[in-house]
């Protein structure tokens, strides 16, 4: 038997970004529908590396990242779960003195941003974390950044925005969305129809053709990030550990399992799903022994990889679209979406409500892309569609 449900808001997407969103309309007193395709949570929110650090991220997104930074520890009161949140600090290894340089750079372009970058040199490295060989040269340490367990995360928020009132419509993809004068129209599943004034596009490595769909094609691809956990082992790892340049990034739990990453996977015959690599799950190994000496001869235990968009640019699309009045995007986190998205869900409840936010998104415009080839924005560009308060 078929269904029509109305919404004031129907969200495409039940990830991190879309669950927390989802969680933050219905406590403003909005009515919500959350679709998924699949399970919420079960794609890029909840296999990532769990990496909760504001470090290297472009200036431009060190204010929504602030906001989010906000919300982690919060977490048991905002979703009952801690997430295993930990503010171990983030801890950025430089292997050369070019890679050094870049770190010292980076800390002056963001010296006025509240990151509190303390960098350290390579005996000053030895003496605080003696359990890092190799031939590195120095690193940049952000005292306040930590690390989740972005399996218990994802799922909390959905759990919770269901627990809320939100309709979590899981196995419900969405096949058909279109402007009407009376909201949105979407098709999903085999027998839901869904009447909504406003529209997320939250629906990360699948949101090109949402955004196409209304005249906004972007340059978004999938990646696949590849990961591995190790054997519990005595706990020596005591920060977050990431390198410039890239090539490995590692982190320990309490338990003492290691998860470690920086190679990608590759996709499977259905490109939905990708699986890792002999070849890169050794790599990243060798690269994990050679900084940290107790892993040589650990065992790995569980290999996994997952899907997510990257932007061009590296930096997502966040705001409301610039063809259709009430439908906001917001996708494309290039691997880093983790840390920001509560604060991504928040911004995006104050896009419906208030038609703007406090927190500035102009860098993530949609159409950022379009104006790079055909110049500045044209002078009937819309303005902020500003929202009263839900009742």
């Amino acid at each position: 038997m078929s269904r029509t449900l109305h919404k004031d808001v129907a969200i495409i997407g039940g990830g991190l970004v879309g669950s927390s969103a989802a969680l933050a309309l219905r406590r403003m007193g909005f009515s919500v529908v959350l679709l998924d395709k699949g399970f919420c949570g079960a794609q890029a929110s909840g296999v990532n590396y769990g990496g909760v650090r504001r470090q290297g991220r472009p200036p431009e997104q060190i204010a929504l990242s602030q906001r989010a930074h906000a919300i982690w520890p919060r977490l048991m009161d905002l979703i009952g779960v801690d997430g295993e949140f930990v503010r171990s600090g983030h801890l950025k290894l430089a292997r050369t003195e070019a890679e050094m340089a870049s770190l010292e750079a980076y800390a002056a372009r963001v010296a006025d941003l509240g990151l509190d970058l303390e960098l350290i040199g390579g005996i000053q490295l030895r003496e605080h974390f003696p359990w890092i060989a190799g031939d590195v040269t120095g690193a940049s340490l952000c005292a306040g950044d930590g690390h989740a367990n972005p399996r218990l995360v994802s799922a909390a928020f959905a759990h919770a925005a269901r627990h809320a009132g939100v309709d979590v419509l899981e196995h419900t993809p969405v096949s058909h969305v279109e402007k009407a004068l009376d909201g949105f129209h979407l098709s999903a599943g085999s027998s839901t129809e869904i009447k909504a004034r406003f529209v997320i596009n939250s629906a990360g490595a699948w949101a090109g053709p949402f955004a196409e769909a209304f005249g906004e094609p972007v340059p978004l691809h999938a990646i696949y990030p590849s990961m591995i956990v190790t054997e519990p082992l005595n706990v020596f790892m005591n920060v977050n550990i990431g390198a410039e340049g890239g090539g490995i990034y590692a982190r320990q739990v309490e338990r003492g399992n290691c998860i470690v990453g920086g190679m990608r996977g590759e996709p499977l015959a259905e490109p939905d799903f990708s699986r890792p690599t002999g070849s890169g799950a050794v790599t990243i190994m060798n690269r994990a022994a050679a900084l940290f000496p107790a892993l040589r001869h650990a065992y790995a235990i569980r290999f996994w990889s997952g899907t997510e968009g990257e932007m061009a640019d590296r930096n997502p699309v966040i705001g409301f679209s610039r063809t259709t009045p009430n439908l906001i995007h917001a996708f494309g986190f290039s691997g880093a979406g983790f840390q920001i998205a509560p604060g991504v869900g928040e911004v995006l409840a104050e896009l419906v409500r208030d038609g703007e936010s406090r927190t500035p998104i102009q860098a993530f415009a949609i159409d950022r892309f379009a104006r790079t080839t055909q110049g500045s924005r044209a002078d009937s560009e819309p303005e902020p569609q500003k929202r009263e308060t839900a009742q």
